[in-house]
């Protein structure tokens, strides 16, 4: 199978289920509470690797209390953080949602206090040792020296464009695959997204069981169906084995 390195972040998310979504200034009490490992980046890599793909992360992750979260869920799925900076300051991004159970709806308050992966860190990578190199679309200064040195070392890539950051259009062709979000999409436009790419899809979301997978966060439980829908939605012609 292909080996596969993600550029991104790692968040702790701290989920509350509510009922309904609350008034403000309303007291509510939660139905349920999770504290669970999150991020594009390693939620991607997780679901690869679950699907028999070795993984490694690029990322950045302090040395404090909540990144062991993060430590454990990569291990438990084999998820490769040799290329990962380990600061001793900074506090872990986290995300504190509040999910509706009534309407599926997912409202997110993020705080992050962590310098961005950057290029330095980057270029000392020997990328000749993966098949296949993905970014998230963040950290956009830095961002277009680690695509450009991806093209010269040879090694295809994708860009994840989820939100309209300044300055990311013009790196859109850089990367083999661009992935668009629904967000990304409906603020600039369709014909924002259309590149002169030899394919073009419009990948439907597969259908999901609960609210909670709403998040999109890996579940080992997930049904053969879903399953098998997830494979066909990741291991398009790009993901073939090498």
């Amino acid at each position: 199978m292909s080996s596969i390195l993600a550029v991104g972040i790692a968040t702790l998310d701290i989920v509350n289920t509510l009922a309904s979504y609350p008034r403000e200034d309303e007291e509510v009490r939660a139905l349920a509470q999770s504290r669970v490992r999150g991020g594009n980046a390693t939620n991607t890599l997780v679901i690869l690797s679950q699907l028999g793909h070795h993984c490694s992360w690029a990322g950045v992750l302090p040395r404090e209390p909540d990144s062991q979260v993060v430590l454990d869920d990569l291990d438990r799925y084999r998820v490769d953080i040799t290329a990962v900076q380990r600061p001793v300051s900074g506090k872990l991004p986290t995300s504190y949602i509040s999910l509706s159970a009534e309407t599926g709806s997912r409202t997110i308050v993020h705080y992050r206090d962590l310098p961005e992966y950057d290029f330095d860190v980057f270029d000392a990578l020997d990328l000749s040792r993966y098949d296949w190199l993905h970014f998230e679309g963040r950290n956009i200064g830095e961002l277009g020296s680690m695509l450009e040195k991806a093209r010269q070392a040879g090694v295809p890539c994708s860009l994840e464009a989820e939100k309209p950051r300044e300055g990311i259009e013009n790196l859109f062709d850089l990367p083999d695959v661009l992935l668009f979000s629904r967000a990304y999409v409906r603020q600039k436009g369709f014909q924002a997204c259309l590149r002169p790419r030899d394919r073009f899809w419009d990948i439907p979301v597969p259908k999901i069981d609960s609210a909670f997978d709403n998040l999109f966060v890996p579940q080992p439980s997930w049904s053969p169906s879903t399953a098998q829908q997830l494979r066909k939605l990741v291991a398009a012609p790009y993901l073939a084995p090498i």
